[in-house]
């Protein structure tokens, strides 16, 4: 529902703005008293300062306690106060500063729209004084103007930067959201994708083999239900990560796991051959998981575009860099092909990491992907 045209919003107003509003009408209520008392020593041509005066200038510097509040609602009664003061002939005093902090939230914190019109009927008010006193007529409009285009221009300028800050701030909560999201799509897309072809190769094997090796088939759909349990299980572990925040989590895969992982291949038909060259180490987690997501859908990529082709995966540990390449024998491709989802997810997280992935059909037949990540 919206807020009554008199009154801010209560988003935002905390207990600690009202003690900070509280302590600001305190000190400008002491300004007040004794400024006012000392704007009546100076020389005649105004009204003695006396108990009407200051109870004037304390009322408008009290009623800014609940400026951020009710901010129509204390400029109007600063603004009756001042005129009043100012009208009855008392000498310029602080009585002035409430009325610039009161025209200061109300362009700081309501519509511009809102804020101009009710400023605008401040500064009418305000000026009423020099239609009954002779004194500085009509050049007074410009000091008086001042008392409220100055505050009004300051208010709208902090409320414009805010805007602009929080406008900032949403979009950069955006941008950070749709990586996330894009990185989730990733880990489900590398689980499910991998789990899914591996579960299909094989169950064309038992349907193959149903009738004419019951017992070769047995073992496809053996090899059928641990695939899908540990694609769950991977699948799990990535939710989680996106449901908990700073609680304990299962380790994510990695090259520890990459033998888990030719094996799976290996029930599926698809021969794999794993080399290593360098001295094999533990890498960051981030670079452990790119390599072992490289790993997985290439091989992916194996069983669902070169069948049971051969392929060899090698991991070449350098000082610096860590490189993957995934080649198969299978049939040969267009040399112009078009890059999937998976292929194009890979590219990115590696990106990411600063490094470089290349892909294509090799001549003679099969396809390579060569990856490399800095370590650095």
């Amino acid at each position: 529902m919206e807020a009554p045209p008199w009154c801010a919003t209560l988003d935002g107003v905390r207990g600690r703005t009202l003690v900070v509003d509280a302590m600001l009408a305190g000190a400008l209520a002491f300004i007040g008293v004794l400024g006012t008392w000392g704007a009546g020593q100076r020389p005649s041509g105004f009204k003695a300062v006396d108990g009407v005066a200051i109870g004037l200038a304390v009322v408008a510097a009290l009623s800014l306690s609940v400026r951020r509040l009710w901010p129509l609602v204390t400029l109007t009664v600063v603004t009756l106060a001042t005129s009043t003061y100012l009208a009855l002939g008392y000498p310029y005093g602080p009585i002035l500063l409430s009325f610039l902090v009161a025209v200061y939230t109300v362009a700081r914190h309501l519509p511009l729209r809102r804020a101009a019109i009710a400023s605008g009927a401040a500064l009418l008010v305000l000026l009423v004084h020099l239609l009954i006193w002779s004194g500085p007529g009509l050049i007074g409009l410009i000091p008086g103007s001042a008392w409220v285009v100055v505050p009004f221009a300051v208010g709208t300028t902090m409320k414009l930067n805010r805007e602009n800050a929080d406008r900032a701030r949403a979009e950069l909560a955006r941008k950070y959201a749709d990586e996330e999201r894009l990185r989730v799509a990733q880990e489900v897309h590398d689980v499910v994708g991998h789990g899914l072809s591996a579960i299909n190769m094989q169950a064309e094997v038992a349907l193959h083999l149903a009738e004419r090796k019951p017992e070769q088939a047995q073992a496809a759909l053996v090899a059928i239900s641990r695939t899908s349990r540990e694609a769950l299980d991977e699948l799990r572990v990535t939710l989680r990560l996106v449901r908990s925040a700073g609680e304990a989590r299962a380790p994510l895969p990695g090259l520890a796991r990459l033998d888990d992982l030719v094996q799976r291949m290996s029930e599926t038909g698809v021969r794999v051959h794993l080399e290593v060259t360098g001295e094999k180490r533990a890498l960051p987690t981030a670079i452990d998981l790119a390599v072992y997501r490289v790993v997985q859908e290439s091989l992916t990529n194996v069983l669902r575009h070169a069948g049971t082709a051969p392929a060899v995966v090698r991991l070449g540990f350098e000082p610096e860099v860590v490189t993957v390449e995934v080649a198969d024998a299978g049939t040969e491709r267009p040399a112009r092909f078009e890059e999937g989802h998976g292929l194009a997810g890979m590219r990115e997280r590696v990106t990411a990491l600063g490094g470089s992935v290349t892909a294509g059909p090799v001549a003679g037949g099969g396809f390579r992907v060569l990856a490399r990540l800095p370590l650095t």
